[in-house]
């Protein structure tokens, strides 16, 4: 059936969706706790020995402690597409008259405000534990649209592996090596502190340009070209992993 139903049935799907979230909110819960408690680990436990120049070391961390927030709730994405591909859900709509594309999207949409409440409750419990910044509206607003974007170019990524996973492990699995992405970057040290070819990497991958751009964002400093640069990753991302992820759902 042609998409001419798309926003219709895209905003059905993710209400039903939204409502699986609404009723077993340990989910969003869960998503948070992991981060949280690294963030608590690290600043109380690993802080006092970790030089960061003038900055508080919880103003620094977390950036980085945002991008494993979201690393580590797209992996229910995957997990919920799964179980509607398994529980022949996916077969059902495709035999109604509903717009397949919305399958997708209504997914996508999910994992935006389900992670989006898990980074309010991170930065929340930051700012009880002594985060600061002076940065203005339009810092935080650059923040989330950053973030906005990262969360839809890996959700689009944890789309693949919910399609073809073959059991609830592997549809999650994937989220692993995302979540330890970030140890190998600017996140929780900084990069100069590492050895050559290490710090050759951490320089050069997607988290330490997404990390540092928050961070001058959150300390109102100027961003450079690290902004560019972390836009163009999630673009990058966004688009290989959708046009992946839109083919192997049409060739179910």
């Amino acid at each position: 059936m042609p998409d001419n139903h798309f926003a219709g049935d895209t905003a059905v799907l993710t209400g039903r969706s939204l409502r699986h979230i609404l009723r077993s909110p340990d989910t969003i819960i869960t998503t948070a706790i992991m981060p949280i408690a690294m963030l608590l680990l690290f600043v109380y436990v690993f802080g006092g020995m970790i030089k960061t120049g003038s900055a508080r070391y919880v103003d620094y961390l977390l950036p980085g402690i945002l991008v494993i927030t979201i690393a580590s709730g797209i992996s229910y994405t995957a997990f919920r597409l799964f179980l509607d591909v398994k529980s022949g859900f996916v077969e059902r709509l495709e035999s109604m008259p509903v717009a397949r594309s919305s399958v997708l999207w209504a997914h996508v949409v999910t994992s935006l405000v389900a992670n989006a409440l898990a980074v309010v409750i991170v930065i929340a419990v930051a700012l009880l534990i002594g985060f600061r910044t002076g940065a203005g509206v339009g810092s935080w607003l650059a923040i989330a649209g950053i973030l906005l974007l990262l969360t839809l170019a890996l959700t689009w990524v944890a789309v693949i592996p919910g399609l073809l996973a073959k059991s609830p492990d592997g549809a999650t699995a994937f989220s692993y090596p995302l979540i330890f992405l970030p140890f190998i970057s600017s996140a929780f040290v900084p990069t100069e502190s590492m050895p050559g070819p290490l710090r050759a990497f951490a320089d050069h991958q997607p988290v330490t340009a997404i990390v540092n751009t928050i961070r001058n964002l959150l300390d109102q400093k100027a961003v450079d070209a690290d902004i560019w640069t972390a836009l163009l990753w999630c673009v990058a991302i966004l688009v290989v992993a959708a046009v992946a992820a839109t083919a192997l759902f049409r060739r179910r």
